[in-house]
């Protein structure tokens, strides 16, 4: 059982730089009130930062330092678990997280985040949701159960009833069977390998057994049978490469001269044909025009006659160009694809060349192979070859027989991952446990006057029935009915956490139960249980009502603002109180 001792904070929100101590066990019932914005709820937030290293309604970690001095937040949460006692300090500016278990520091972690996983999965033993389903019920920014996801009602229930360690179990078991799955693939693949080698070692056994002097024989053969064929390639390439180099230099150069000399006509030909255009042009300006469009004067008949016949002969003279260069051009076209001709014949020439060449690498490759073979079947030691065969065959069962060992660990493992989900003893335990969880809600429904036939199933989704047996569900009902439910499911959780001994603590936080939906029934409903509560139990209520529950409880603390500054100003015991 987590037995909370006392809280210390300064420089937390709205309190200042002196420690705000609030005894966490002196009283079983303690009533806080104070103005709006008084810092009531300020312990809530400190208790929470202190544990968890977040506040209990929604502030960024930023937020909850003292605006006004900016440093020198700290927060101290003293507490006892069975005989040992155990202090947790948490600041800001500067950052500060320590854990001290007996007077010692526990070794902090290189990161926060393990260090904090100390706390809570080894000395908790619950976390940030757990502990505002068990001790605080709030009015801010709690979830009650009813408003969690499902998969988040069965994370709170885990806890309480100390099952998620098989969860844990779960996940370790998952990650020794990956690794089993990885050993189990490494070793078929050795096996393989050694069986290979074993198929192979045989057929090497074999072949050396089998050779004999007709093998050698036969060998020899097929090296002189290759050879033959090597002898011909290179006879067919001797003739093949007779004189092929000169013949296919000349065929380009020539291929060369031609292109040249067919480019060359055809740059005649355009110029050719630039001329008689021009010419045409000056034919056609003579014979449509009188007067020279230049100085305005006549153009005589004698003059543009003499100029058009010579004009139309140079015309004439340069068709008859064109038709010569034409007629060179067909001789040179024919002559290109006679060349053209004669170099595909030797460009099949040269690649039947390169295909003996390869051909005849081929075959010297493989007489190579062939007299390698030979030698080394000869030279070969047929007792050391069977003791190599001998040695891989005994790997071969060594593998065989940790490969069995393996997939029989892998195989019960997968046995109990199975057991070991949600829908295995988990699910077991948990419907044991069902009933008795249903029957203590409805009997704190009714000592809260809310008579209704409360029933979660075993995957946490409530059937709630009216007298009538009308069927609702928990968003059917208004805000005071509601927060009966969250009551009744609150002191459920923490009488199931007892019974377990799981997430057991004296510890009751109620922040502004008592001011929000409850009516005068309710408030009194409450009361009761709050008194039938066992002496190990240290409820705070926090309100700004305090006029109507002044004299209902042991002790009270008011909280007041001074100067920006929140701070306790009275803590009053029950004798002192006006009744």
């Amino acid at each position: 059982m987590i037995k909370f001792k006392s809280l210390r904070y300064k420089n937390f929100l709205s309190s200042g730089n002196v420690f705000t101590e609030i005894s966490l066990n002196k009283d079983k019932t303690t009533l806080v009130v104070g103005q709006n914005g008084a810092g009531k709820s300020t312990m809530l937030d400190a208790i929470s930062f202190g544990l968890f290293g977040k506040a209990h309604r929604n502030i960024n970690k930023a937020q909850l330092i003292n605006s006004i001095n900016n440093k020198g937040c700290l927060v101290e949460v003293e507490f006892s678990i069975g005989n040992h006692q155990y202090k947790v300090c948490r600041g800001i500016k500067p950052n500060v997280f320590e854990i001290w278990k007996n007077g010692d520091m526990i070794n902090q972690s290189s990161h926060s985040k393990e260090y904090q996983k100390i706390l809570e999965q080894n000395i908790l033993k619950l976390n940030h949701k757990s502990f505002h389903q068990v001790v605080v019920l709030g009015s801010s920014s709690f979830i009650p159960f009813m408003q969690l996801p499902g998969g988040v009602r069965r994370e709170v229930i885990e806890d309480l009833l100390d099952i998620n360690v098989f969860s844990k179990m779960n996940i370790i078991l998952k990650e020794r069977n990956a690794q089993l799955k990885d050993n189990l693939k490494q070793i078929d693949y050795n096996i393989d390998i050694v069986k290979t080698k074993i198929e192979s070692q045989k057929k090497y056994i074999r072949d050396i057994a089998a050779l004999t002097e007709e093998n050698r024989k036969d060998y020899e053969s097929r090296i002189q049978a290759s050879q033959n064929l090597v002898d011909e390639l290179q006879a067919e390439n001797s003739e093949l490469s007779l004189g092929l180099d000169e013949s296919v230099s000349e065929a380009e150069q020539r291929m060369g001269l031609l292109q040249d000399r067919k480019q060359s006509l055809l740059l005649r030909g355009q110029d050719r044909q630039s001329t008689i255009r021009d010419l045409e042009t000056r034919i056609t300006f003579f014979q449509e025009n009188e007067v020279c469009p230049v100085c305005d004067q006549t153009i005589s008949d004698g003059h543009k006659h003499e100029i058009l016949r010579a004009t139309e002969g140079d015309r004439d003279r340069r068709k008859a160009e064109i038709k010569q260069i034409g007629t060179e051009g067909q001789g040179v076209e024919s002559e290109i694809e006679q060349q053209t001709g004669l170099l595909s014949t030797l460009r099949d020439r040269v690649h039947k060349l390169t295909a003996n060449t390869k051909e005849i690498s081929k075959l010297q490759a493989t007489i190579s192979d062939y007299r390698s073979h030979i030698e080394k079947e000869i030279g070969t030691d047929l007792t050391e070859a069977r003791t190599d065969l001998a040695k891989f065959e005994d790997n071969r069962s060594d593998q065989l027989e940790n490969k069995m060992k393996i997939s029989e660990e892998f195989n019960y493992n997968a046995v109990i991952v199975e057991m070991l989900k949600d829908t295995g003893i988990k699910t077991k335990i948990i419907k044991q446990y069902l009933p008795v969880m249903n029957k203590l809600v409805n009997q704190y429904l009714q000592v809260l006057d809310f008579f209704v036939h409360f029933h979660l199933d075993e995957s946490f989704q409530e059937v709630i029935r009216s007298r009538h047996r009308d069927e609702f569900t928990y968003d059917s009902f208004s805000e005071g009915e509601k927060q009966r439910i969250d009551l009744a499911l609150l002191f459920t959780w923490r009488q199931v956490a007892k019974m377990k001994n799981s997430v057991s603590t004296n510890l009751l936080l109620l922040d502004e139960t008592f001011d929000s939906s409850l009516d005068h029934d309710g408030v009194e409903n409450l009361l009761k249980i709050l008194y039938t509560l066992g002496e190990d139990t240290n409820v705070f209520v926090i309100s700004h009502k305090g006029e109507i529950l002044d004299g209902k409880f042991n002790h009270k603390i008011e909280f007041v603002k001074e100067k920006n500054f929140s701070k306790m100003k009275n803590s009053v015991q029950a004798n002192e109180l006006v009744l």
